[in-house]
């Protein structure tokens, strides 16, 4: 059972992206961006700073901006005046201002820094201040989408992860992308392998390791309320959801032997899906929900399989390393977590790969340290998955278009798993 769970903890999946061999985007040239913050002084220095520095991590982290990131205070006038000799080609004027009711709003403005042009002018509103990092969000979100850049709604997405808090003892955690904001949702026991339900995130489900029995609930995010969904000896979790919210992939092992299984939620029918005397875990819906892709030790060693559903036939997909022990995919690429040998990278480093189902083509995205659980975002330009540092974790976002990576250190505890 300890293999068993030191397998688990190292094998989950998800969805991937288009995109290989073209993944690195040409850009001639990057619009310079500049901040000028109007704020009044009623407002916390502390807010000031913080809220400045999300806009311009966002802007970076997009990587469609070369980026100010010197602080800069509107005094008014000419909005390239505060730059020089400095010639940004854009300027973002804003102002945070305290909302009657407790919250913070922002006005914001876009300016072709030459001309003086407003290129986009809005105000936001979030109800609460220690969710500032989502008011920023969502401003470059839609600062981005105005100068018709690709999409990166994806930096407006929640988070969740488990992360241990004493050996025996984790929470389910709720977060912006950089964990500025955070949220404990479950507390009290080991609750391990979060999962969003749906796209629209309305609601997760976990798996409860406190009892004799582990159980996986679902919870209902606007009120809290927890539904018991299933249990199982030995090893319960949810590991894929279905497009329309309506199928689980869920790991079992009622028989000490870990399988892949089914469970539809309407009829609360459950259907076996691979049947192995060793251990199949961590499935994901691929091709339309008509396959899965999972990780097993039929050879001996974790590695990547893919099966259609109701047929035996099992295919190996990874035909490099011989640790490869968490999977995300979509369509017909993938991406995986794999142990390298000592003498190449130093002891336990685990880096993570991209590669294609139709060719033999492998992209290595990660170079150093453990590099563990990678999870696609919606559009599949990014992959957000979990850095090992020692005793510390972060979560780390993957620009598959620019070939950047970006890491946000967790302060307190040890990220278990992650999905978004």
């Amino acid at each position: 059972m300890k293999k068993l769970l030191l397998l688990m903890v190292c094998a989950l999946h998800l969805i991937a992206a288009d995109a290989t061999i073209e993944i690195v985007k040409r850009i001639e040239k990057q619009p310079t961006v500049g901040l000028l913050d109007g704020s009044g002084p009623e407002i916390d220095l502390g807010i000031k700073r913080r809220f400045f520095q999300m806009l311009v991590g966002d802007l970076k982290v997009s990587t469609h901006f070369d980026v100010i990131d010197d602080y800069y205070k509107d005094e008014g006038g000419s909005a390239l005046a505060p730059f020089m000799p400095k010639r940004p080609d854009l300027v973002i004027r804003y102002r945070v201002e305290n909302d009657v009711n407790g919250g913070i709003l922002a006005r914001v403005k876009l300016l072709n820094a030459t001309s003086g042009e407003t290129r986009f002018e809005k105000s936001y509103k979030v109800s609460h201040q220690n969710r500032y990092p989502f008011l920023a969000h969502r401003i470059i979100v839609e600062v981005n989408d105005a100068l018709g850049f690709p999409s990166i709604a994806w930096m407006e997405r929640f988070v969740i992860f488990a992360k241990y808090t004493t050996p025996k003892e984790s929470e389910i955690v709720i977060s912006d992308y950089t964990l500025s904001f955070q949220q404990s949702f479950i507390k009290g026991g080991l609750n391990i392998f979060p999962k969003w339900a749906d796209s629209s995130q309305n609601g997760f489900y976990y798996s409860d390791y406190s009892g004799r029995i582990p159980t996986v609930y679902y919870v209902e995010l606007s009120t809290g309320k927890r539904t018991k969904i299933l249990e199982s000896e030995g090893m319960m979790m949810v590991s894929d959801v279905s497009s329309d919210g309506q199928k689980l992939l869920v790991t079992m092992a009622p028989n000490d032997h870990p399988d892949v299984y089914m469970y539809t939620i309407r009829n609360r029918q459950l259907e076996r899906i691979t049947e192995y005397r060793g251990i199949d875990v961590s499935a994901g819906f691929v091709d339309n929900d008509t396959r899965i892709v999972f990780v097993s030790d039929r050879l001996g060693y974790p590695n990547i399989f893919t099966k259609t559903i109701g047929s035996p036939a099992v295919t190996q997909m990874v035909y490099h390393g011989r640790n490869n022990n968490s999977v995300s995919a979509l369509n017909n690429y993938m991406v995986y977590s794999s142990r390298e040998k000592s003498s190449e990278f130093g002891a336990g480093t685990f880096n993570l790969y991209l590669i294609s189902t139709q060719t033999d083509y492998i992209r290595q995205l990660t170079a150093t340290g453990k590099n563990l659980f990678p999870r696609f975002a919606p559009d599949g330009e990014s992959i957000l998955y979990i850095k090992e540092y020692g005793a510390q974790s972060a979560l780390g976002i993957i620009r598959l278009g620019a070939n950047k990576s970006f890491h946000f250190p967790l302060k307190a505890g040890h990220i278990q798993s992650i999905d978004w």
